[in-house]
């Protein structure tokens, strides 16, 4: 064959390669938040079928090579070729669960591992062509490593950078009141919980979405905080040791609040003590003449001895000891009803929120909307006009049929709660998840747990994914639960043909979690 032409064919077998297998390493790298550590478990994790697929087709392409000698690279080539198409065409049909997102810092890495191949396509022409055209697949995923080095400092100097804008930013708005929100669960719900509760009184802004990041405050702060701004509601996330002290470093609230502690990140954490001690410092580290708010019902956070004098004010449903206690809890398809004495005065709550953590992070508002000085009877109509949290125990109609919505991030205290809801529901109900992941070694005795805890609470189980969910099955069927209902599907779609397909209009499906593509290997 004409050497130009193999040229040809082996460049177009690179970039085809090199353009599927470097935007899913980048994708990866990105949900494992740019850190080799976690994007190193991921990688190399017993069950990636991913990259074990891949291994198996250099293996076959180099063994084929090596037997058949001199036709080895006109086949092996032409091999390269359908499979860079193949994987091409597949990349183009696959619908993630959370695709690559193009930032500036992607962008970045982009340009930085498009070097790296081409050095490396250079330098590696003294292999054979077919040989370089496979080792281009792995090479791909390992690219990741010397592009994290190289730009890691010119991420830190943007970071920094822009970090200390947001610090001075901070510092000369001295009116502005900061509340800090953290916990293993949560978090999102009770700043929107919150903003709801206090935004009709002040002028606020919280932290969109899931920006709980160093950066992600951070572009809060450059780009949406104004002078005209009276409070700012954080949310603070943590995933390691460190995280929260750094962010109260940062932001330096003087109010706080602990939504709830469990194992939650345990991969990064490697202990719940970690959790706690991590968690609590949203409180510890509060000025003096700051206020913490505390989830009593919580035990890791009940038993916790606090060290720091400053105020502070627990809510609870459970603990009897609470300053603020949710009593008569009623729920229905339109929302929850319950009792508090604020003050020594009675009063009844009605909100849209499902959920028993749902009235304890409504509790905290209550508290906080306290604090700062709004009027109970406001605070009363405020609760009633709370919105439902995208994803969190969102009561939704798709195609006439009842969803509960609790997709987002599940956990094991949450998704006892979100069956407890389901419970209430009239006629059938259904329960569709895939389990909880990112638990460490505890993983399948909680996903064990939660099984067992379905009978009674749902009438029928649809498992996502059989290898993720074998512990939840195995719960079911060790407590009694019919294998009869209990359904096993390989993706969210195949459960969604099947509701449309098998239920009723009366009947109440609640979606529990949903699986990053990181962990669906």
């Amino acid at each position: 064959m004409n050497d130009f032409l193999i040229i040809l064919l082996y460049l177009a077998v690179y970039l085809g390669l090199s353009f599927v297998y470097v935007k899913q390493a980048l994708q990866m790298f990105q949900q494992n938040h740019y850190e080799l550590y976690r994007y190193s478990k991921w990688l190399f994790h017993k069950n990636n079928l991913r990259f074990s697929k891949t291994l198996i087709f250099v293996i076959v392409i180099l063994t084929l090579g090596t037997l058949l000698k001199s036709e080895k690279t006109l086949i092996c080539m032409f091999l390269s070729l359908a499979f860079a198409v193949y994987m091409i065409y597949q990349e183009t049909k696959k619908v993630y669960v959370k695709d690559l997102v193009v930032t500036a810092r992607v962008k970045r890495q982009i340009l930085v591992t498009g070097i790296l191949l081409v050095l490396f396509i250079l330098l590696g022409r003294i292999l054979p062509a077919d040989i370089l055209a496979v080792l281009i697949i792995i090479l791909s995923y390992l690219l990741i490593y010397p592009m994290a080095l190289i730009t890691l400092p010119i991420e830190e100097g943007i970071k920094n950078h822009y970090e200390d804008e947001a610090r001075k930013i901070l510092s000369e708005d001295k009116r502005l009141i900061k509340i800090g929100i953290t916990g293993s669960y949560g978090k999102t719900s009770t700043k929107n919980i919150v903003n709801d509760i206090i935004a009709e009184n002040k002028m606020t802004l919280i932290t969109p979405a899931s920006y709980n990041t160093p950066m992600g405050i951070t572009r809060t702060i450059r780009e949406l905080l104004k002078p005209i701004h009276e409070v700012f509601v954080c949310e603070m996330g943590a995933d390691k040791v460190g995280d929260i002290s750094y962010l109260m470093d940062f932001v330096r609230p003087k109010y706080g609040v602990v939504t709830s502690i469990g194992p939650q990140h345990l991969n990064t954490f490697h202990s719940l003590d970690n959790i706690i001690r991590e968690k609590m410092q949203e409180i510890e580290l509060l000025p003096l003449d700051g206020v913490g708010f505390i989830n009593l019902d919580n035990e890791y956070i009940a038993s916790y001895p606090i060290a720091n004098r400053c105020k502070v004010v627990s809510v609870g449903i459970e603990n009897e000891n609470a300053d603020l206690r949710a009593r008569n809890i009623v729920y229905s398809k339109q929302g929850s009803e319950f009792d508090v004495t604020v003050n020594g005065e009675d009063c009844h709550f009605r909100t849209s929120l499902l959920g028993k953590h749902n009235i304890t992070n409504i509790l905290l508002g209550i508290a906080i909307a306290m604090e700062l000085g709004i009027d109970l009877k406001q605070i009363v109509r405020n609760v009633s006009k709370i919105r439902q949290v995208e994803h969190r125990l969102e009561v939704k109609k798709i195609n006439g049929f009842t969803f509960i919505d609790d997709a987002f991030n599940s956990n094991p205290v949450g998704s006892k709660m979100a069956l407890d809801v389901l419970s209430m529901m009239p006629q059938r109900r259904v329960i569709v998840t895939p389990g909880m992941i990112d638990l460490g070694e505890k993983e399948d005795e909680i996903n064990y747990s939660f099984g067992q805890y379905m009978p009674d609470k749902a009438d029928l189980v649809i498992l996502v994914g059989e290898k993720q969910t074998r512990k939840i099955l195995q719960g079911l069927l060790d407590s009694g639960f019919p294998e009869e209902d209990i359904l096993v599907v390989k993706t969210v779609r195949e459960a969604f043909d099947y509701i449309y397909k098998n239920l009723t209009y009366s009947d109440t499906i609640l979606l529990e979690n949903d699986l990053p593509d990181a962990f669906n290997v």
